[in-house]
């Protein structure tokens, strides 16, 4: 993951990943930009998996400790 990708948020990533999208559905992209395009959208793809992987980790060790308090 490059450096590019911790300065950003998820929402931030996924607006990105949708103007890529967009972009690539337009036609108007020559091959050289194309594959810069498909290669930064994998990037942002395996960021937010990873953030969403990370969030859900997160959010079970907050229940786990919600759970124990309650009993």
């Amino acid at each position: 993951m490059n450096s590019k990708n911790t300065e950003i948020t998820y929402k931030q990533a996924i607006e990105e990943l949708e103007q890529i999208v967009n972009e690539i559905e337009s036609g108007e992209l020559d091959l050289d930009d194309l594959l810069k395009k498909v290669d930064r959208a994998a990037t942002l793809i395996l960021y937010c998996k990873e953030k969403l992987k990370n969030s859900e980790t997160k959010f079970d060790e907050v229940m786990k400790k919600l759970e124990s308090n309650n009993n």
